[in-house]
Parts: C-alpha cells; sequence; structure tokens
C-alpha cells in the first residue's frame, strides 16, 4: 500500500469516526444529566466537539500505529482507540442502579444507531451510481 492509499483510506474514514467518538462520548454524557448527573455538563463534554474528546493516546497514536502496521505489513487488521472518557457521577444519578445501565449503553447505543445510518447512507451511494 502506497503513502496516497494510506492517505486516501485515513481521509474516508475520518469523518464517521469522528462523529462515532463525539456522539459516543456526548450521549454518556446527555443521558447521565438527564438522569441528574451535571458533570459532564458542567465541564463542558456534551457536545459535539471533537476536541474535547480526543485523547492524543487513544484516538490518535494508537490508531495511526495500527493503521501504519497493517498498511506496512500488506495484511488487513483491525484499528481501534479511545476517546477520554466523559465524567460522570453515579451518586449524583436520581436511581443511580437502572441510570448507570442506561449512562453505560448510551454511547454503544449511538453508535449502533450511526452504523444503520452509515449503511443505508452508502447503500444509497452504491445504488445511485455514485462510486
Amino acid at each position: 500500500m502506497d503513502i496516497n492509499s494510506i492517505i486516501q483510506t485515513i481521509t474516508v474514514y475520518a469523518i464517521p469516526l469522528i462523529l462515532a467518538i463525539t456522539i459516543h462520548e456526548a450521549a454518556h454524557g446527555y443521558v447521565a444529566r438527564y438522569f441528574g448527573d451535571q458533570t459532564a455538563w458542567m465541564l463542558g463534554r456534551v457536545t459535539l466537539n471533537p476536541m474535547k474528546h480526543i485523547d492524543p493516546v487513544g484516538t490518535i497514536l494508537v490508531p495511526a500505529v495500527m493503521l501504519l502496521g497493517s498498511a506496512v505489513s500488506g495484511l488487513g487488521g483491525i484499528v481501534f482507540g479511545w476517546a477520554k472518557p466523559v465524567p460522570v457521577n453515579f451518586r449524583n444519578l436520581r436511581n443511580p442502579k437502572q441510570a448507570m445501565i442506561w449512562v453505560a449503553a448510551a454511547g454503544p447505543g449511538a453508535n449502533l444507531l450511526q452504523a444503520i445510518i452509515w449503511a443505508i447512507l452508502l447503500k444509497v451511494i452504491y445504488s445511485v451510481g455514485l462510486t
């Protein structure tokens, strides 16, 4: 894989990846706020601004090294990373045992919804012939 292919791959994946990270983390904070914890809201973490959620190591360094390693080896591979976790104080939740489940599920639920939306969009693009 040459450098142009790597740049193109990074460019194509960047928008959905940035949205996945920001919406995932903001969803945790939004649901926590809904159930009574204002911590993430007060710290400005319930936002779609990706700069508030990017962890230099987990969001940039690890995925870049993994992508570069899979490109150099010529083998495919899974690229993963992480963002800064949204702070949640479970003691502030109105019904902590029930609310913790919803707060924890909010991020993966947001990712699942995004995956469905991106898949539909991709299907439409292919069916219209824009590729």
